[in-house]
């Protein structure tokens, strides 16, 4: 049953037509070089309208993966496939274990404190949620590989893929731990000083410190780079003539990358860049 008629889910036209907007995504990233006003995270600014950050990041992260499952339980049905290949549900599987610990598990219950958000961040990340999932989604219900014979021949390239993939996705969840370890140990030390003062322990969703650990030897957004390397293995899986799964990738670069090289300004700001060091922000060596 769709819910909204021609859209969620999509008919063949409208899914071509929104493949072909979010391609366009990088020009709208041009005003990230341009102006360094993100009120999100280690730029978090004070507003009135600001959300908290954990309910914020989970309201813009959870309808992409939400999104993407309706579309691969109700297309087939209107598009008359009766089922759909392996690999397209291993691609699905792969977007939504990722979604459910990106927007979920490490906002609502691994991260001991989230930063306020502004809502244009949250509306804006929303949108691009709901353009990826449906391009994404229309891709693996019935508008990419339908049989199995469209994977035949790739079985090496899906298990490089997979591997790729896994990889980045637990470089990622490592390098945020590394951050989160920077919050929980900020979160003792104020709870045991709070109880010495017999006061209540203050906030520490500012509390931010040079990580050391894992890549960040090397650069200072490692977690940004694991995430670029988990989604090369996720395009790699679909195929070269994935369209979605590359527009996905050259989309989370292009936004993510002026955000990693507005960062390193702030780290050289707040703590020098005699402490930065030789370290990129991005990928080691290079940027």
């Amino acid at each position: 049953m769709a819910i909204i008629q021609n859209w969620l889910p999509p008919s063949r036209e409208n899914w071509e037509s929104i493949c072909f907007v979010f391609q366009l995504f990088p020009l709208f990233t041009v005003v990230q070089w341009l102006v360094d006003w993100y009120p999100q995270g280690k730029t978090s600014r004070e507003s009135r309208f600001n959300i908290p950050g954990k309910i914020g990041w989970a309201a813009m992260e959870a309808p992409g993966f939400i999104t993407l499952v309706y579309i691969m339980f109700t297309l087939p049905g209107e598009l008359g496939i009766r089922e759909l290949p392996w690999g397209n549900w291993i691609m699905a599987g792969c977007f939504v274990l990722h979604y459910i610990y990106r927007a979920l598990v490490a906002p609502l219950y691994l991260n001991p404190s989230m930063a306020p958000m502004h809502p244009i961040i949250c509306v804006a990340a929303l949108a691009f949620q709901l353009f990826n999932a449906t391009s994404i989604g229309g891709w693996l219900a019935g508008y990419g590989p339908t049989t199995a014979q469209d994977w035949a021949g790739r079985s090496w390239s899906v298990e490089i893929g997979l591997v790729i993939w896994a990889w980045g996705l637990m470089g990622n969840i490592y390098h945020d731990d590394v951050l989160r370890e920077i919050r929980r140990a900020a979160a003792g030390k104020q709870r045991q000083e709070a109880e010495r003062l017999g006061e209540r322990p203050s906030s520490v969703d500012k509390v931010y410190m040079l990580p050391e650990d894992g890549l960040f030897k090397h650069v200072l957004y490692a977690h940004y780079l694991c995430e670029w390397i988990e989604w090369a293995g996720f395009w790699m899986v679909g195929g070269w003539h994935c369209h979605p799964a590359r527009t996905f990738l050259a989309n989370e670069i292009s936004t993510m990358l002026p955000r990693a090289l507005q960062g390193k300004k702030w780290y050289e700001k707040k703590f020098g860049k005699d402490k930065v060091g030789d370290r990129k922000a991005v990928i080691p060596g290079v940027i």
